[in-house]
């Protein structure tokens, strides 16, 4: 494996109501809210949700996109041009979270068995949707 020092540090998704989004990120999937309070208050653009320690999904709310001359062609990307976004975690996460989203109601993929990914073959995985319809893939690789 390449040793690199590289890091993935956010990853910005479009979403109607970010503060729903937080609730369904913090319930369904056990993110913890960043911003909230702040965003809430309307004193930060957007909220955010914690994945680990380096890394944050922040919420974008789709009525920004118009205004958001700092992003060539914000607007055009208001639609779901990433496919999917994949959550690695150890096997006992793995299940606790897919029992997480089954007890949220939220429908989650059969499980696939064997999936190639940036450490390898996973040993399974399972796709979710968000409240917005952004995909996610959770696997581990235990």
């Amino acid at each position: 494996m390449t040793d690199n020092t590289t890091r993935l540090d956010h990853v910005v998704l479009w979403v109607r109501d970010p503060l729903a989004s937080a609730d369904f990120y913090k319930k369904a999937v056990g993110m913890e809210p960043v911003r909230l309070t702040d965003f809430a208050a309307g004193s930060a653009p957007f909220p955010s949700v914690r994945l680990n320690d380096e890394t944050i999904l922040d919420l974008m709310p789709l009525s920004t996109a118009e205004r958001m001359k700092m992003v060539p062609g914000a607007a055009e990307s208001s639609g779901h041009p990433v496919n999917h976004v994949c959550l690695a975690m150890p096997g006992d996460d793995f299940q606790t979270l897919r029992d997480r989203l089954e007890e949220q109601s939220v429908p989650v993929s059969d499980i696939s068995h064997d999936s190639f990914g940036a450490r390898g073959m996973a040993r399974r995985s399972f796709y979710f949707r968000d409240p917005d319809g952004n995909i996610f893939e959770a696997r581990h690789y235990d």
